[in-house]
């Protein structure tokens, strides 16, 4: 509320404040080029759909047969839809609503799409790296080591301690994973680096991120793989990748050697995600839907 005793600047701020936030609150603000990406049900039918296909105890998708969190940025990072696949948020992991925006931010944040690299470049095309593609990459002693620290989350914005401005406190956590979310209009920000993160292409171009978490990382990335599949956001238009599968450019990689000393082993091409409790299968892996 206002008082008589703010200045007028101070009093200013306060009353934008106040006019912003109903904007933020209701899935409004931020970004234009949200609008041209899925909203709301899309990503949710998307996100629940990908779990279902798995089956019983994880299926084709490894993994535990959790319900998930799911969340699409756009090209800036501005967080564009938040959605679970569960009742209400406390029936998936709470803890990966923001490991899923951290996902989305990094698969937008690590990739290139079509006009982003010069025709001289190793990938004139673009290079989609999943946040599955980075893991051995930033393991000390990897060429990327120290990556994971480099973009931390704007935590006001994850959980929504400040979401309208200083002074109006939390948000409401019944708001998670609605078009009411607190995170939508806003950079969260962060860096992950096991799977379940991605870019998103329509054309070649990127065009932002998709995130899921809330399972086994590698069922993570096997259930956000099939998300933005369903919502044809896998449109390479020859983009390449480091799997070595064209059909399948940023798919995870299952190549890390155990070290007999201990720590993460080695990964042969340098870009390996570690296997997973209930591992989805070789033949499941190579079979996910092929790009278009």
């Amino acid at each position: 509320m206002l008082t008589g005793k703010c200045v007028v600047s101070g009093c200013f701020a306060a009353i934008l404040g106040v006019l912003a936030g109903p904007a933020l609150a209701n899935g409004g603000g931020g970004s234009g080029t949200c609008n041209s990406l899925p909203g709301w049900n899309a990503l949710k039918n998307a996100l629940t759909g990908a779990i279902t296909a798995s089956g019983p105890n994880g299926g084709a998708n490894g993994g535990l047969g959790n319900n998930m969190w799911g969340v699409i940025v756009d090209p800036s990072g501005i967080v564009c839809a938040v959605a679970f696949s569960g009742s209400n948020y406390t029936s998936q992991w709470l803890g990966s609503r923001v490991i899923a925006a951290q996902k989305a931010n990094t698969g937008n944040e690590f990739s290139l799409g079509h006009n982003s690299v010069p025709a001289n470049g190793q990938f004139p095309t673009g290079l989609a790296l999943s946040t599955a593609n980075l893991f051995s990459a930033v393991q000390p002693g990897g060429s990327l080591y120290g990556l994971q620290a480099s973009n931390p989350v704007e935590t006001d914005v994850a959980y929504g301690n400040s979401s309208w401005g200083e002074g109006n406190g939390p948000a409401n956590a019944a708001s998670f994973g609605t078009p009411q979310d607190p995170m939508i209009g806003q950079r969260i920000g962060g860096v992950n680096v096991f799977g379940g993160g991605f870019g998103i292409y329509v054309g070649g171009v990127r065009v932002g991120g998709l995130g899921v978490s809330g399972d086994t990382s590698c069922t993570d990335h096997m259930v956000g793989w099939r998300t933005r599949h369903a919502l044809n956001l896998d449109q390479f238009k020859g983009v390449a990748g480091v799997s070595g599968d064209t059909a399948h450019p940023d798919n995870i990689i299952f190549d890390i050697t155990p070290n007999p000393y201990g720590g993460t082993g080695n990964s042969a091409g340098g870009f390996g995600h570690p296997m997973c409790l209930f591992n989805p299968t070789p033949s499941a892996v190579s079979g996910l839907p092929a790009v278009q």
